[in-house]
């Protein structure tokens, strides 16, 4: 399919129309398309919807388009409008497939990993995305824009376990989309758009255990049940701030449920037996404005519900608040209210239902809300239920918290309770009388509140909290440590005490702690130095979050010690604390830890020092890598345990890092370095004087210094006609033809030889050097000998390059017998050159020749 701007180019007027509910219409003014309209083509009268909006760069495509169409739409004004209309039909018809296909390609999921796990979420996607073959087990399509979802979408992914289309625009499905998934297990559906719900989406859904379908704008289930096939469904969670009614067998066939939660806000009407057949209920989620509703919900769950929870429910009035004493009646374990309002009017009936409940073991208030201050305008009625074991209150809001009363009139439901809870209330103080009654509690959690020195020492004032075994006071306004401890040390079953994120700073080396503790949490507690006022009967101790910078304290029971977030450098000692089992120095200033210190901890087995900044030293590696049993032993390797240092390594895990000879033995490395290069430097040495090598670098010196000579001798200072280079070999031509037949010829010419002319006691490279200054031409007698020649090489190598780089005709070649030019070596470059481009005087063997050789021959020095 060709690209949709080469369609607007080969069609040269085509424009987008953008226009909601009427038809195209063509002009020669520019069409800019309604922000946010739909996109539609217009063939003979019809209307063709291409979906959304069409993507960016297709948008783009169609501007430039649109720019070009309205010129040639101005430029062919005269035509006919028919023409025009049926070719922009045409051609837009051709554009729908074409983006409809590029769409479609863009539609794809490419998130499928090797486990099978297809996550499509949040990718803009408007329909399910085709390819899903059998090996796709758990697929996320929620945060999308689908609409519909087809039946023929899921056929294929018959091993689907769980399925996620949470927060889409789904209004439609059709009623065999889910058919063929008869393996799956997790159907999310919430936050979409349907408007109704079909029996036909879950009957083929035999393996289904979790089904959400909140949020969404159905008002009721039908009037038959939508789950009778479901009978491995295990948690369901339905409602809509629309939804109005539930019917007689809307929840037939469901037997058990672990989970079942109502979310009904507006919910009207229930009928009475609704929820009567389904045998248990473990854990019933209830969010109904509507009390009268809600009893008639519970009415319906009086024996199958373990575990009651009602949630943004107002009990403010008397009234209201008596419909939900049928709650006395109900034989759940658990009763919870969430988001919900209480006053001082209604506590006590709710208190006396409570009471009644016949099988209560625990009460959870959370996020709720009380107006008033604890007087009640009615007595409490209770028959000092002992069924009641467990009180949990979080973020419970009292408005005014310091007109509070002591709570008097409940005391006698508080003294069977084992386990109380009270988080972020603003608890400042907790009556010493109701403390007393406390005669069962074992367990108390007052964190996240106001509690200082002076109420705690009230709070637990002598008589009080006998059993307790458990105390959580972190989070509050604790300052005075050892004030603290004598506080609480008459509780003579006190084990574990929380005073975490207090403040206390400094702390003496005296305190008085109850003689049973054994578990101490000081972490965030700004104490910069550990003292013996830490009790010593003490088998957990966290001090995390301190910034110690040593621990030695002497704790001979101590089996877990955590020191997270400290300054610490090195391991503590282990001869204080003997019987360590357990130590945590995660994020600390540690560097290393030997093998000795390690073994002085006898009776180790998890150490957490993850998160430090190790110097991976050539001792600390060798540790680690050779040390059995270390990655039982070292909690989160090798992940948490990075180098620091060395920079080459800095962020490779320590257990990955190999050091190289040279960087362990670096004082070894660099003697046999050394070593090696005085051996090196004696034999060049004796090598450079065997073959003469200092002479070869005088030569090299001397070659640079003639490099920076001039180019050329003041005329004035040139002596010779020529000079004469020629092999030793060669010297009886030279000598006894050459040499008398120039030299005495008229005028005579002068010439340079190196055995007449080079100066006694000077070194001979100089010699050549000044020598072929001081003269005009340059006479080269070739020959074999000649390029065979170590002499002849060094006078080209260190002398001759003068002549050469002045391009001119200062160099006369003799060719004494006939040399192939492949027979000069290489290093003879420039003379090959000349060879190959100049003409060489060649010495004949015949005596006619010769007096023609000799003409030429003078010729050339005279030039």
């Amino acid at each position: 399919m060709p690209d949709s701007a080469e369609l607007f180019r080969s069609h040269g007027f085509i424009k987008r129309a953008a226009i909601k509910q009427k038809p195209c219409r063509l002009d020669c003014h520019r069409i800019r398309p309604a922000k946010g309209f739909t996109t539609f083509v217009v063939l003979a009268g019809t209307r063709w919807s291409l979906g959304s909006r069409v993507h960016d760069s297709h948008t783009r495509k169609l501007k430039h388009s649109m720019q070009y169409t309205n010129e040639m739409l101005c430029q062919t004004k005269h035509k006919s409008r028919a023409i025009h209309s049926w070719q922009v039909w045409a051609i837009y018809m051709v554009l729908a497939v074409s983006l409809s296909r590029e769409q479609e390609m863009k539609q794809t999921c490419p998130s499928c990993d090797t486990t099978e796990i297809c996550n499509c979420s949040s990718m803009g996607l408007d329909f399910i995305p085709p390819g899903l073959t059998a090996k796709t087990t758990v697929l996320n399509l929620a945060h999308n824009r689908i609409k519909h979802i087809q039946a023929q979408d899921l056929w294929q992914a018959v091993n689907l376990r769980a399925l996620l289309l949470q927060s889409n625009k789904i209004s439609s499905i059709d009623e065999d989309s889910f058919r063929s998934l008869g393996k799956l297990e997790l159907l999310d559906l919430s936050n979409n758009s349907l408007a109704h719900l079909s029996p036909g989406w879950f009957g083929h859904l035999f393996s289904l255990q979790h089904l959400h379908l909140q949020g969404n704008s159905y008002r009721d289930l039908g009037q038959s049940s939508l789950f009778s096939n479901l009978r491995n469904l295990s948690s369901l969670h339905l409602g809509n701030p629309g939804f109005s009614t539930i019917r007689q067998g809307n929840f037939e066939g469901i037997v058990l449920l672990d989970r079942l939660w109502i979310d009904g806000g507006n919910l009207s009407q229930y009928e009475a037996g609704s929820l009567e057949l389904i045998r248990k209920i473990n854990h019933m989620i209830i969010n109904i404005r509507n009390i009268s509703i809600v009893s008639a919900i519970v009415r319906d769950l009086l024996h199958s519900v373990a575990w009651l929870e009602v949630r943004k429910i107002d009990l403010d009035e008397l009234a209201e608040t008596q419909l939900l004493r049928v709650m006395s009646e109900c034989f759940a374990n658990k009763i919870s209210f969430k988001e919900s309002l209480i006053t001082d009017a209604t506590v006590p009936e709710i208190v006396s239902i409570i009471a009644d409940m016949p099988k209560l073991e625990e009460i959870e208030l959370i996020d709720c809300r009380f107006l008033g201050t604890g007087r009640w305008k009615m007595q409490i009625h209770v028959n000092q239920s002992q069924t009641i074991k467990v009180m949990t209150i979080e973020k419970l809001s009292i408005e005014q918290f310091y007109l509070f009363t002591d709570l008097q009139d409940v005391q006698g439901l508080l003294s069977f309770l084992t386990k109380i809870t009270v988080q972020n209330t603003k608890v400042f103080l907790v009556p010493c009388r109701l403390s007393q009654h406390l005669r069962s509690l074992e367990y108390l959690d007052l964190s996240s509140n106001l509690l200082g020195d002076q109420s705690l020492k009230h709070s637990a004032c002598r008589g009080s909290l006998p059993l307790l075994q458990t105390l959580n006071l972190s989070q509050n306004s604790l300052s005075d440590l050892e004030m603290t401890g004598k506080s609480l040390s008459h509780l003579r079953h006190l084990i574990l005490l929380d005073i975490s994120q207090n403040n206390f700073g400094d702390i003496p080396d005296v305190c008085e702690w109850p003689k049973t503790l054994k578990y101490l949490n000081l972490s965030r507690t700004q104490i910069l130095k550990v003292t013996t006022c830490i009790p010593p009967t003490l088998e957990v101790l966290d001090v995390s979050a301190n910034n110690l910078k040593e621990f030695g304290l002497q704790l001979p029971f101590l089996k877990e010690l955590y020191l997270t977030r400290n300054q610490l450098k090195t391991l503590p000692d282990a001869a204080p604390i003997p019987n360590l089992v357990a130590m945590s120095v995660r994020r600390n200033k540690l560097n290393s830890f030997s093998k000795e210190e390690l073994e002085s901890f006898k009776h180790m087995e998890l150490l957490d020092a993850g998160d430090n900044n190790f110097i991976c030293s050539c001792e600390f590696l060798s540790f680690i890598h050779h040390q059995a049993g270390l990655a039982q032993v070292l909690v989160g390797w090798p992940d948490k345990y990075v180098c620091d240092s060395p920079l080459a390594v800095r962020g490779a895990q320590v257990g990955a890092v190999h050091l190289s000879l040279m960087e362990c033995h670096r004082s070894l490395v660099v003697s046999l370095i050394c070593i090696l290069l005085f051996v090196v430097i004696l034999s060049l040495v004796a090598v450079g004087y065997k073959y003469h090598a200092v002479w070869y670098l005088r030569m090299t010196w001397a070659w640079l210094q003639a490099k920076r000579k001039p180019r050329r001798a003041p005329p004035k200072d040139l002596c010779y006609d020529a000079f004469v280079s020629y092999s030793e070999n060669d010297s009886d031509w030279v000598e006894n033809i050459m040499v008398p037949e120039l030299e005495q010829a008229c005028p005579p010419f002068r010439l340079c030889l190196h055995k007449r002319d080079f100066v006694p006691g000077k070194w001979i490279v100089d010699n050549i050097i000044d020598s072929i200054e001081k003269s005009h031409k340059t006479l080269f007698v070739l020959s074999e000998h000649f390029v065979q020649s170590e002499w002849c090489k060094y006078e080209l190598d260190f002398s001759h390059f003068r002549l050469f780089d002045e391009n001119n005709d200062a160099a006369i070649l003799i060719l004494l017998e006939p040399i192939q030019s492949q027979a000069i070596p290489k290093r003879f470059c420039k003379l090959r050159k000349i060879m190959n481009t100049k003409t060489y005087l060649e010495w004949p063997s015949g005596e006619e020749q010769q007096e023609m050789f000799w003409e030429n021959l003078k010729g050339a020095l005279k030039m």
